[in-house]
């Protein structure tokens, strides 16, 4: 497959293709070098013989530049084309490589003592408080929150939405009995005399109510006299059923063992025990429950409660000024500040963080490295080979580099040697 054209690679890449092209040229001008110093030497050393030396150099120069040009190309291509064993390696054995270093990563950075020590040792609980800590840091964290929460509202049907909200509460409202509970709760209420204060509170309200709307006892009891009764002694029947209504719940106000008070608690007594045991009472209950919320109803109430919260939950998430956002921004600035100070919160933050990482690392650290396989098996086998020599090819250019003055400085120390000892 052909090679990336330049105008797809991204301005990184572009960046690396230049230099890895400047640093082949030097190379491959050192090695140009070395062969035309070669041969001026070899021309004129029968002239000059220190020239042998210098070609000797020159020699070894050039072998070191051919030996590692065909090294570092061969990791890439086939040099010049030509089919020789063991090149071309990257593309050839690009899925082995891949599956290399998946296992290299699971064996070696995976490993649940290796991550648990890095965890321990950044402290990350602290770092995370000192971040959240800051006043820029906790809007964004609300800002990117709202955003989030507002976007999954929006992508919830309402329809599905309102169907499980009246699933839930035929599940947990309709489906049990309340009866039995709530008159066991009645019961509980009425052994600790806790009801007392709700039939005070009442008394005093319908006392308050008497005696601001005198005027509704009038024509109460007077309309239904005969026509012939005097209009006065009508009105003398009204006024005496209103004191006598006042009298009656003053008298109940004023003594805590009036006897309306024990027939209330009698009645209240009998009602829990019905409602606990009595198949009729616990049947009426029932049937008022449903009643109250059959099904129809239960829909058009969830409907009404989710577009209600949709719409509160919505409008306090967009409003950069609402309560809810203030107090999700001083929650998050006071956790990081608990963090920072709090060495017992940030220790028990930490064991939870490295726990949490080493049991996935151990239970999903294998399928975790082998995404590195399974990306590597699905790149093409030219294009992976072009973007690593982007990366290190220029690196690599230095090898050629350093093969030449190694090659030039060992044919020069040789040539000596040999010449030293042989003559």
């Amino acid at each position: 497959m052909a090679r990336t054209p330049t105008a797809q690679l991204s301005a990184a890449d572009r960046e690396r293709l230049r230099g890895l092209r400047v640093m082949k040229g030097v190379a491959l001008g050192a090695l140009v070098a070395m062969a035309v110093v070669f041969a001026i030497a070899f021309a004129f050393e029968q002239t000059v013989p220190a020239l042998r030396y210098v070609r000797a150099a020159a020699e070894g120069g050039m072998v070191g530049a051919l030996a590692d040009w065909f090294a570092v190309t061969a990791l890439f291509r086939r040099p010049l084309g030509l089919p020789i064993p063991h090149t071309a390696i990257i593309p050839r054995r690009k899925d082995e490589i891949g599956r290399t270093l998946s296992d290299f990563i699971e064996t070696e950075f995976l490993r649940e003592d290796v991550v648990r020590a890095k965890l321990e040792s950044a402290d990350v609980a602290a770092r995370v408080g000192e971040w959240l800590g800051e006043k820029r840091n906790a809007e964004r964290v609300v800002e990117e929150g709202a955003a989030l929460a507002a976007g999954v509202l929006r992508a919830l049907t309402d329809d599905d939405v309102q169907e499980v909200v009246a699933e839930l509460a035929r599940e947990h409202l309709l489906a049990p009995e309340w009866g039995p509970p709530a008159g066991a709760w009645l019961e509980r209420v009425l052994d600790a005399d806790a009801h007392r204060g709700a039939v005070d509170l009442a008394v005093d309200s319908l006392l308050s109510w008497l005696h601001a709307n005198a005027a509704s006892f009038d024509g109460l009891v007077s309309r239904r006299l005969p026509s012939w009764v005097p209009r006065t002694a009508q009105r003398l029947v009204d006024d005496a059923v209103h004191r006598e209504a006042v009298r009656f719940l003053s008298a109940v106000q004023a003594d805590p063992q009036h006897p309306a008070r024990r027939a209330l608690d009698r009645y209240l007594a009998r009602l829990a025990d019905g409602m606990q045991h009595d198949p009729a009472t616990i049947g009426r209950f029932e049937d008022a429950k449903h009643a109250v919320f059959d099904s129809p109803r239960v829909r058009d109430l969830a409907g009404q409660a989710w577009d209600a919260a949709k719409r509160g939950l919505l409008g306090a998430l967009a409003d950069p000024d609402s309560g809810l956002r203030a107090t999700a921004h001083a929650t998050i600035l006071d956790v990081g500040a608990r963090l920072r100070t709090d060495d017992d919160l940030r220790g028990r933050l930490n064991a939870w963080i490295a726990d949490t990482v080493t049991f996935a690392v151990d239970r999903y650290g294998h399928d975790l490295a082998g995404v590195v396989t399974e990306t590597v098996e699905r790149w093409d086998a030219e294009e992976t080979s072009q973007k690593i020599e982007l990366l290190v090819g220029r690196d690599l250019q230095y090898i050629r580099l350093n093969g030449t003055i190694v090659g030039a400085l060992a044919g020069l120390v040789i040539y000596t040697i040999a010449h030293a000892l042989l003559g």
